[in-house]
């Protein structure tokens, strides 16, 4: 999976950059093309000729020597990388990184790319506690880096806590998993729903919700990188739409399901993200309804002023794709406020899902609008994980993974032994 893949791998100033060698040289020997940054403080620990006789590459370390007159190193760097990893990341690099400063080679070359970007960070205890630090690495979360945790034990300085950077065989494996992971979807054919769908009551009022289609469009945008064939149908989102997606835009609920009915026979898997209105109103004026006037001498509206508006059900798309299902692998999703494993289980087994996304939007750091989210995954037998508070495009990677895992025919389907561990 690691051959003709581009990583670079970015060493800052750390006792843990040996290990970094250790990593380059498993990367070269899988097939990979290495390419590596170091910080002037990592050429203390290592020299960058160690690097060079390793990947057998050019290691950037000053953003002014180039070597070539027609390109420009850091640009060419960050357009070229299938993946960057920081490994190890100080806190002086994760800072840089969090505030966008581009004062050297790597930092510059981070912001000019649009590659993944994983840090993994590696110092005192007491440093990576730091509530800056901390605060720095959840700024980087929400921009959809990958923090790779520390590991624990003895530290250089003397401490024993977290701190340490994994082992070079556990980073190394990391990467093989995600390139792995980049085409498990491949021959799949997904159909996923996002965004909050609108009802009219005349051509400038309409009922809808807060639904900023976020969750959908990450869950999209995953699925498309894993090599799934993507359907997007999607209602009122102010967000471009993902790479490698096929777009329906729709606005009510009626032409939602036209539009998923119009695709299911051919889905194996269906995500419904999309916050659905349950009602419209029964008669859409066709004209913008004008607000009476008071009469003169009136101080306020009087009841015969009110506005009634009869409203009927629109149709329940997920109900009714539960019903139809033949082959397909339903995911659902429940917003609550309060109690929120009984609702979600009871929709579950009432719309006839394999899978269902639920949570608390009441809670900090979960609901519509942020970039973050907090759910637990359903499945008919309970609770099958909780996941904490982390980014929405993080969360549609693990979504995916469960789904694939418990998908009819996988090798690696869920057992109810194994339910524990993944929690």
């Amino acid at each position: 999976m690691l051959k003709g893949k581009t990583i670079v791998i970015g060493v800052c100033g750390g006792i843990a950059s040996y290990k970094a060698v250790g990593l380059c040289s498993m990367l070269v020997k899988a097939g990979a093309k290495v390419q590596v940054m170091m910080t002037q403080s990592a050429a203390k620990f290592v020299t960058p000729f160690t690097f060079q006789t390793i990947s057998r590459h050019q290691v950037y370390t000053d953003t002014f020597e180039e070597q070539d007159a027609a390109r420009i190193s850091h640009i060419d760097v960050a357009d070229h990388a299938d993946l960057i990893v920081i490994a190890p990341a100080t806190a002086n690099m994760i800072g840089k990184m969090a505030h966008g400063l581009a004062d050297d080679m790597m930092s510059t070359t981070l912001l000019a790319t649009t590659a993944p970007i994983w840090v993994s960070p590696a110092m005192n205890v007491h440093m990576l506690a730091h509530a800056a630090v901390q605060h720095n690495l959840e700024i980087l979360r929400q921009r959809g880096v990958r923090i790779l945790d520390p590991a624990e034990g003895q530290l250089a300085c003397g401490y024993t806590g977290k701190g340490r950077l994994p082992e070079p065989e556990d980073l190394f494996q990391e990467i093989q998993c995600y390139f792995q992971a980049e085409h498990s979807w491949q021959g799949k054919r997904l159909l996923v729903t996002a965004g909050g769908t609108r009802e009219r009551i005349d051509p400038v009022r309409y009922i809808g919700n807060d639904s900023s289609g976020k969750m959908g469009y990450a869950l999209a945008e995953a699925a498309a990188r894993k090599g799934a064939d993507v359907v997007l149908v999607s209602a009122n989102v102010a967000i471009p739409a993902p790479e490698g997606v096929r777009l329906v835009q729709v606005e009510t609920a009626e032409q939602m399901r036209s539009a998923v009915l119009q695709e299911f026979d051919q889905s194996h898997v269906v995500i419904k993200a999309a916050a659905v209105a349950d009602y419209r109103p029964i008669r859409t004026e066709t004209k913008k309804r004008k607000k009476q006037p008071l009469e003169p001498g009136a101080s306020q509206q009087t009841d015969a002023d009110n506005w009634t508006i009869e409203l009927v059900p629109n149709p329940d798309i997920l109900a009714e794709l539960g019903e139809r299902r033949t082959h397909q692998f339903i995911i659902g999703f429940a917003a609550e406020t309060h109690d929120l494993a009984h609702y979600a289980m009871d929709k579950l087994r009432r719309k006839k899902c394999q899978l269902m996304v639920a949570n608390d939007i009441s809670a900090e750091g979960a609901g519509f609008h942020g970039d973050t989210n907090i759910v637990s995954l359903f499945d008919d037998n309970g609770l099958l994980m909780a996941f904490p508070q982390m980014t929405k495009r993080e969360l549609a990677d693990r979504i995916l993974s469960v789904a694939e895992q418990k998908l009819p025919g996988s090798s690696s389907e869920v057992q109810g032994g194994e339910r524990d561990a993944l929690r």
